[in-house]
């Protein structure tokens, strides 16, 4: 629908990158962005790749409904360009060396002996950066693998802890309904759950039944 001659248009889109996580981004161009776009946006070195999720006033109630403040545009990330051809190129080479990341950084962090998961890599579109996502029972510390990791594959590393629902989110799989995870398809935000909607409901407190496959209340 158009907007009406009287309103602005809203130049804030929603961006998603790999698993599912998406950012807002200020268009600050003006560039006529649609959905499924990709575009290169800015991060906090070099340039990151993305799909256009969401544009125009739905972007608005979006950012409402999850707290998202922006006071100054000027310091806001925003969307530098369309994708080129370069850009694309650099973004699925990135992409091909998340497998090989992840396998080579598991065999490190054994060898170090540090108790913890890596269950997923994310390059940055640019391939400058790679974010390893980890799941941990108990504080690690893993300042000797993170400068492995650098020398290893000439990049800046970041190491993210997840809990168990995020990393089911990540990785996906099939359910006790017979269809995808809820949490990698359309559910976004994770709220505190209890046995309480379940007797509400009046089903079998059995944990079993209760419990996703991440081992966490559905």
């Amino acid at each position: 629908m158009e907007l009406p001659s009287t309103e602005a248009p809203f130049f804030w889109v929603e961006v998603r990158f790999k698993n599912g996580r998406k950012e807002f981004y200020f268009n600050k161009d003006r560039l006529p962005l649609q959905i499924n776009d990709v575009v290169a946006v800015e991060a906090h070195s070099g340039h990151d790749i993305g799909t256009i999720s969401i544009t125009g006033e739905l972007v608005k109630l979006q950012m409402k409904r999850k707290g998202f403040k922006y006071k100054n545009q000027e310091q806001t990330p925003v969307v530098y360009r369309k994708a080129t051809d370069k850009d694309l190129e650099s973004w699925h080479e990135a992409r091909e060396r998340e497998g090989e990341a992840m396998r080579k950084s598991r065999e490190v962090a054994k060898r170090l002996g540090l108790v913890m998961k890596i269950s997923d890599v994310e390059y940055q579109g640019d391939g400058s950066k790679a974010t390893f996502f980890y799941t941990a029972e108990t504080r690690v510390d893993f300042r000797q693998l993170i400068r492995e990791l650098a020398q290893l594959f000439g990049v800046r590393i970041e190491m993210r802890q997840i809990g168990a629902r995020q990393e089911a989110q990540r990785l996906g799989g099939i359910g006790s309904c017979g269809r995808e995870l809820c949490c990698s398809t359309w559910l976004s935000d994770f709220r505190s759950v209890n046995t309480a909607a379940a007797r509400y409901q009046q089903l079998s407190l059995n944990p079993q039944k209760l419990a996703g496959q991440c081992g966490k209340l559905k």
